[in-house]
């Protein structure tokens, strides 16, 4: 079982984790942010990731010269999350 020690040390690593990345959130996290968060690290992903994008052009139906355009669409919602 654990000790009393354990847990405070336990609750020292999560608020260490949380104030050191953005996205981990915190108890205080309005939904939201919390979405805001999940959104950029999705896009940013996906952004990142040639694979991934080619991936959601097959998913959308889009013909492989047509990748790009969904690039620029993901980058476009990536920056209004940005604001």
């Amino acid at each position: 079982m654990a000790t009393t020690s354990d847990r405070f040390n336990i609750n020292s690593q999560l608020e260490h984790l949380q104030a050191k990345y953005v996205g981990t959130g915190h108890p205080d996290i309005h939904r939201f942010d919390w979405m805001t968060n999940i959104h950029r690290d999705t896009y940013s992903t996906m952004i990142g990731n040639h694979n991934m994008i080619s991936y959601v052009a097959l998913c959308q139906n889009v013909r492989n010269e047509k990748e790009k355009e969904v690039h620029k669409k993901i980058e476009k919602k990536k920056k209004v999350l940005q604001s």
